[in-house]
């Protein structure tokens, strides 16, 4: 019998990777793209294995699923589902760590250089016909290099990394603050790296970049104290998830000063309101949470996510399970 696997909302641009990939596995593919609650209830019937985008997938979603067996996230974070709701139904919990490392990687030096050089200001200066001489740097005073700056990083996983290592290419001291970090985690950066407690990391730091999850523990942990440690020079990257930072609280300290600036590729509510406090500040830069995007990186998600659904209508354990100590302590089953 071949199993039945859902996209939920909003397939990717094409759909045909994911679809050979659960063929040869022994099950078939439907894409769509639910939008209400009841849309998603309707489509995830009956599936074997669901492959979510956008979707909540909560505990009423799935307290009414019958013969699921795994639910796959499109990308690393998974607080659209509810792991413990799954785990209790006997449901895989899984993701796709590590398809856009590099590419968040990149976008967040992006938004560093954009900050520290004013990129936007300046071309908007050049577009709007004020560049009649060469004095206009006058005008976007202060500007400083990086080289010999120091940056501070909130979480140290694999995305953290890949920016310390461009980070110290330009020059910069790094330093580091993960409460979880194993023995050897840094890896070839333990020479390079200098780990501290947050306080210390923030004080510190001239650049501020925040690549940890949201969790509970993570949720809200940058607020007025925390931005109050800050150098008034500094400035504070989320590339993450929103919610990590408390954004009533960054717009005030941008707009008094107490920091010089920020850069968010992600907010509390996608996509925001009109009147955010953020977007009206001239020193803080939003981008549509794109960080993960690149050609590139859609075909390694694509058959990241498909491959772990093949994983389980084949009866193995998917490799990027994220409720692993349920399998270990049998409260999951291995599949039929």
């Amino acid at each position: 019998m071949r199993r039945k696997v859902v996209i939920t909302d909003r397939p990717l641009p094409h759909v045909e990777e994911e679809r050979r990939i659960i063929n040869e596995a022994g099950g078939y593919l439907e894409a769509h793209d639910a939008r209400t609650p009841d849309e998603l209830q309707e489509i995830v019937a009956g599936a074997y294995v669901i492959l979510a985008n956008l979707a909540r997938v909560d505990r009423t979603v799935i307290g009414r699923l019958a013969g699921t067996k795994g639910i796959v996230r499109y990308g690393v974070g998974y607080d659209s589902v509810d792991v413990e709701a799954a785990t209790e139904k006997g449901i895989y919990v899984a993701n796709v760590p590590g398809f856009c490392t590099l590419d968040v990687a990149e976008h967040t030096m992006a938004l560093i250089l954009s900050l520290t050089r004013k990129i936007p200001q300046l071309d908007t200066y050049v577009r709007g016909g004020r560049y009649v001489d060469t004095s206009g740097y006058k005008l976007h005073r202060p500007m400083h290099r990086l080289a010999g700056k120091r940056a501070g990083i909130i979480g140290f996983g694999n995305i953290g990394r890949e920016v310390a290592r461009r980070l110290l290419a330009f020059g910069l001291s790094v330093a580091a603050y993960d409460p979880y970090l194993g023995e050897g985690a840094m890896g070839d950066l333990a020479a390079k790296v200098e780990v501290l407690d947050l306080r210390s990391l923030l004080q510190q730091s001239d650049i501020v970049t925040i690549h940890a999850p949201l969790t509970a523990e993570t949720r809200g942990m940058i607020g007025e104290r925390e931005l109050g440690m800050m150098k008034p020079t500094a400035f504070l990257l989320n590339v993450s998830r929103g919610g990590i930072v408390r954004e009533e609280d960054l717009a005030k300290a941008v707009r008094s000063g107490s920091i010089a600036g920020a850069a968010l590729d992600t907010l509390s509510t996608e996509p925001p309101p009109p009147d955010h406090p953020l977007l009206g500040l001239a020193n803080v830069l939003v981008t549509p949470h794109l960080a993960w995007y690149s050609e590139e990186s859609v075909m390694d998600l694509e058959r990241a996510a498909a491959g772990q659904a093949a994983q389980i209508i084949r009866g193995e354990v998917p490799t990027n399970l994220v409720n692993r100590d349920a399998v270990r302590s049998r409260k999951i089953a291995d599949p039929p």
